[in-house]
């Protein structure tokens, strides 16, 4: 379970570094120009409440919503835990293609900050460590592989 969540994780990580790498090379070699002042009044500031809602609100709802979902199980079974862990990293991983978006267009250094930092806390939060999975798995009671 441990290599199956860590390949999930880094398939999900890997494009939006390479979207951020190929913007960062686009704007150096001047080909890329952000979005107006027009668009960035209100696009800072959504991509920012994005940025956290997938990062931090989200995460917590989709985990109480299968707390709640399994709360008369006994034991939990592995592949539905799996399952869970695959749709939540999935969850967890779209402020980091936030941060992608805010760094290609011109935003106010705040939301852009802001959004970054999420998704930061975001890869850093959610990883899945081998000790990550063993408290998730003892949390939720999972079935002996």
């Amino acid at each position: 379970m441990d290599k199956e969540l860590k390949t999930t994780y880094f398939r999900m990580l890997a494009p939006a570094v390479l979207a951020i790498v190929t913007i960062f090379v686009s704007q150096q070699a001047g080909f890329l120009v952000g979005a107006g002042a027009r668009l960035s009044a209100w696009l800072g500031p959504a991509l920012f409440i994005l940025a956290g809602t997938f990062a931090i609100a989200l995460p917590i709802f989709y985990r109480t919503l299968f707390l709640h979902r399994i709360r008369h199980q006994k034991r939990t079974p592995t592949a539905a835990l799996l399952a869970f862990e695959r749709r939540f990293l999935l969850l967890a991983m779209v402020p980091v293609y936030l941060a992608a978006i805010a760094y290609a267009l011109e935003i106010t250094y705040f939301h852009f900050v802001g959004t970054v930092l999420m998704a930061l806390y975001a890869v850093y939060y959610y990883y899945p460590s081998t000790q990550r999975i063993d408290s998730e798995k003892r949390l939720f009671r999972a079935e002996p592989e």
